[in-house]
C-alpha cells in the first residue's frame, strides 16, 4: 500500500510532537493494513488524541488533513 500526504498534512506532522507523531504515524500504518474497507469518498481515524482524514484510490492511500488535540 503506498501513503500520500497533501503538503499541508505533512507539514503538520511535521511540526508535532513525538508522541503525538507516533500516534499519527499509528494511524497511518492502520489505515494502509485494512485492506477490508472500501473508501470512495472521505475517511477518518480516530486515536486518543489525534485524527487522520484520508481518501484511498486503489493501493493508494491519500493523507488530506491530520491533527490533534492536545
Amino acid at each position: 500500500m503506498k501513503v500520500e500526504m497533501i503538503q499541508p498534512a505533512a507539514s503538520v506532522l511535521l511540526d508535532v510532537p513525538d508522541d503525538v507523531h507516533e500516534e499519527i504515524i499509528m494511524l497511518i500504518e492502520a489505515v494502509a493494513e485494512d485492506r477490508k474497507t472500501q473508501v470512495s469518498n472521505l475517511s477518518a481515524a480516530f486515536g486518543e488524541w489525534c485524527w487522520l482524514v484520508y481518501t484511498r484510490h486503489g493501493d493508494v492511500i491519500e493523507v488530506l488533513d491530520v491533527g490533534c488535540a492536545r
